[in-house]
């Protein structure tokens, strides 16, 4: 039972121990799985949705996506479950080498919204790999002379493993004269070395084959073995000796063919041939190599021959033997280390793993548009790589994990203003000289509905005749929306009022799409002048945006309305015939006609005129005043009763006419005149009064000759009354702009005359144009070159002399 305790409890502790290791995981950002090499297709790695975070229902939804870096798919992830299986075979030694860490760097990547995590899979080091010697069989040549306890250097073995499976252990198989010891000559490197226990005779024994075994730390353990020939070699007791036994140099990667890297030099204690010198490379020397590195056997220059990739190989190793010239030659050796020293002859590598176009020209700043990763096989400061894009752009760049970089919206952006960005990304390198790649991203940008329709003016101003057809075209209202398809799509629509006690869509219509207005009926000048009225532009985006236009409708008058003579039957508002006493003068007026157009301008600009000028006899009529006067002194002969037909004739295209028929009757007695004839304009009544009051005085002094004589002569020599004409109002008729007329009011006086005819009949002309501002400076110029135009004058009934004897009737 205590033990089941302690097993419970030593269980809990392991528990906690993991949680905190899995959060501490997460909170550091970065989710670390491992996995032995040679791992079978389909083994399990982890559980990744649920250490991400993620609903595995989401994967698929959420455009779940996994990006190696730069290599094969070795992982992948089952969308149903969330769980990350191996894909395809891993080796450690072919992915990482001699590397002490190996690890697969993954970007796990969602959308809605974008995020991105990173994972990293260790592959777990397992003893795959046995020791290597490099030759299989060793001939080594020791003299007899040499004393118990030298050192004769051996070329160790290699294991691919790491760790402790490449922890090699040496054993040499059982003898009396030899042991091996492993020597450290710095924290990187180790010698394997021949150890001499006991003096050698050859006349003994002249050669030694013993077996060396290599043995690994791994688990099973692993072993490789070479054969060491022995030969004991007879006299020559000294064997050249270098000054050290490593020599370490550096060399640029970009160092020329036949550079000199090192001068080596041994020295050997014995005389004669036996202390002559040659240099040569070890028989263990790797081939390969010898392309690289040449050995003047005599002088022992070591020269560059080959070409360096520091990516490739940063580290090579020579041995390098010195022998005597004797008949029996001895060999020192020595180590020759060259370090190849980088030099920035990479340029950093582009390469965009995500993209997320096109982009909305309403997205918020931050928007992660593209994933780009960058590298470089260069080392040090050569490797280090910085990104950039140009300015002014509405982008950046932010770092994101290791060489990841995210491309995001830094501002807003205007599809209207710019369509789409091409963005050139620059990476560079740390080296001197820096080495640089760019790529480009083409960055679209997707329309959106924040663009209401335009009117190129804020005016439309048409001019129609009026009775035009139904139907008819009156202009045509045109919005500009810069949007883009059903954002940019317009429709046209009237907005509804009313126009007196009718709607507005019962005169106007406008077509939807087109923005064409049509007349809905005929317009009539009488009734509607002005129509003004708005047009609405409305899009199909959602919502839609819309622009209002105000159209201002001017109706022109057409010559439509004859005149019309009112009252009708009557001239001057007398009932009945006109009475002309026949004692009236050239010029008197007798009547005057009235009539009015309901059109204007000079469609109702009337003029008079007898129908028959032969038949009017000593009348006439005024050619725009209509008043009747006398051409000259009546006669008996002219008849008690003549009948005038008066034409009133607009000045209209085509003109239309109205005739009226005028009626005089001439009297003997200016008296007759008076009680039947109503005093015009205000200027007969003084001459009636006195030909009254001449009356009176002729019946009381008939009988005396010379009294009436006196009375003539006085009434002769007496001046006429002065005739004051009053104000009155006169139609002016005003030309518009169009070539139309229209009333309008002013104030005149009548100049009359005493004697003589009438005066001719002038009209005065002033423009009256509508308000209209886009034609203020040319009414402006026709209004004064129009407003002196002509004079106004007025006929005035003249005067006639009375007879000496008046006859009555």
């Amino acid at each position: 039972m205590a033990l089941l305790r302690r097993d419970a409890l030593v269980t809990r502790q392991l528990l906690r121990l993991l949680l905190l290791h899995t959060a501490w995981e997460v909170g550091s950002g970065q989710l670390r799985y491992s996995v032995p090499e040679e791992s079978k297709h389909g083994t399990f790695v982890g559980r990744l949705a649920q250490d991400l975070g993620l609903e595995v229902a989401e994967l698929v939804s959420r455009m779940f996506r996994m990006v190696s870096s730069g290599r094969r798919d070795y992982f992948e992830v089952n969308l149903q479950s969330g769980v990350l299986f191996v894909n395809s075979r891993l080796d450690r030694e072919e992915l990482c080498g001699q590397s002490p860490l190996c690890a697969i760097d993954l970007e796990v990547i969602v959308d809605k919204p974008l995020r991105i995590f990173h994972v990293e899979v260790e592959i777990q080091d397992i003893n795959d790999n046995a020791p290597v010697f490099p030759v299989n069989e060793k001939n080594l040549f020791i003299s007899e002379s040499r004393r118990p306890g030298s050192r004769f250097p051996l070329e160790g073995a290699s294991d691919a493993d790491i760790g402790t499976n490449s922890l090699l252990t040496y054993k040499l198989s059982l003898n009396d004269y030899f042991d091996v010891d492993l020597q450290k000559n710095n924290e990187q490197r180790k010698s394997l070395v021949l150890l001499l226990k006991e003096p050698l005779d050859r006349e003994e024994t002249s050669e030694h084959s013993l077996l060396l075994t290599a043995t690994d730390g791994g688990k099973p353990e692993l072993t490789g073995t070479v054969q060491l020939m022995i030969k004991v070699l007879d006299a020559n007791d000294n064997a050249p000796v270098f000054n050290q036994s490593v020599y370490e140099v550096r060399l640029l990667e970009n160092a020329t063919n036949g550079t000199l890297i090192i001068k080596l030099n041994a020295t050997d204690l014995d005389e004669g041939i036996n202390k002559d010198i040659s240099y040569s490379f070890s028989n263990s020397f790797n081939p390969n190599l010898r392309n690289m590195f040449s050995l003047d056997p005599n002088t022992g220059e070591v020269r560059f021959k080959g070409e360096l990739d520091f990516e490739n190989i940063s580290l090579y190793e020579l041995q390098i033997e010195a022998t005597d010239k004797s008949a029996f030659p001895l060999t020192g050796h020595c180590t020759l280390v060259v370090e190849v020293l980088d030099v920035n002859d990479n340029a950093p590598e582009l390469a965009v793993t995500s993209l997320s176009l096109p982009v909305p020209e309403d997205a918020p700043p931050g928007t992660v548009v593209a994933l780009i990763s960058v590298s470089d096989r260069d080392s040090g400061d050569n490797g280090k790589v910085t990104c950039s894009i140009p300015p002014n752009l509405p982008f950046r760049l932010v770092s994101t994990f290791k060489n990841y970089h995210s491309l995001v919206l830094a501002e807003a952006v205007d599809r209207e203003r710019v369509s789409e960005y091409k963005i050139v990304v620059t990476a560079r390198d740390q080296g001197a000289p820096s080495l640089s790649a760019s790529s480009s991203i083409l960055v679209a940008i997707s329309d959106v509905n924040d663009n209401a329709p335009a009117f190129p003016q804020p005016v439309y101003t048409v001019f129609v005749k009026e009775n035009n057809p139904p139907g008819a075209h009156l202009l045509t209202v045109s919005a500009w929306d810069p949007d883009l398809r059903e954002n940019a799509f317009v429709s046209y629509s009237v907005v509804e009022r009313s126009v007196g006690e009718q709607p507005l869509s019962s005169y106007i219509s406008v077509h939807s799409e087109s923005g064409q207005i049509y007349a809905l009926q005929p317009l009539d000048y009488e009734e509607l002048q002005v129509l003004q009225f708005q047009v609405n532009a409305r899009d199909a985006g959602l919502p839609s945006l819309c622009g209002n236009v105000s159209v201002q409708l001017f109706v022109l008058d057409a010559n439509d309305n004859a005149p019309a003579v009112s009252p009708a039957g009557s001239v001057g508002g007398s009932p009945g015939p006109e009475l002309v006493p026949l004692s009236a003068g050239a010029g008197h007026v007798v009547g005057k006609i009235r009539a009015v157009d309901a059109d204007s301008g000079y469609n109702a600009w009337l003029r008079y005129e007898v129908q028959d000028p032969g038949a009017a006899g000593p009348f006439r009529v005024g050619v725009y005043s209509g008043e009747i006067s006398t051409t000259r002194a009546l006669e008996e002969a002219d008849g008690p009763s003549q009948s005038l037909v008066i034409l009133v004739k607009d000045h209209g295209e085509p003109s239309l006419s109205a005739t009226a028929t005028v009626s005089l009757s001439l009297v003997e007695s200016a008296q007759a005149v008076r009680w039947d004839s109503r005093p015009r304009g205000g200027s007969e009544g003084p001459l009636v009064d006195m030909n009254v009051s001449l009356m009176i005085a002729i019946c009381s002094v008939s009988g005396l000759f010379v009294l009436v004589i006196v009375v003539y002569v006085g009434l002769r020599c007496h001046p006429g009354p002065e005739v004051m004409c009053g104000p009155g109002k006169a139609t002016v008729v005003c030309a518009s702009e169009v070539g139309s007329w229209s009333y309008s009011q002013r104030q005149s006086r009548n100049l009359c005359v005493g004697e003589g005819t009438a005066k001719n009949d002038l009209m005065v002309f002033s423009p009256n144009f509508p308000n209209s501002t886009e034609n203020g400076e040319k009414e402006k110029q026709q209004a004064m070159a129009s407003s002196v135009y002509g004079t106004v004058a007025c006929v005035m009934s003249v005067s006639l002399p009375l007879n000496v004897f008046p006859r009555f009737y």
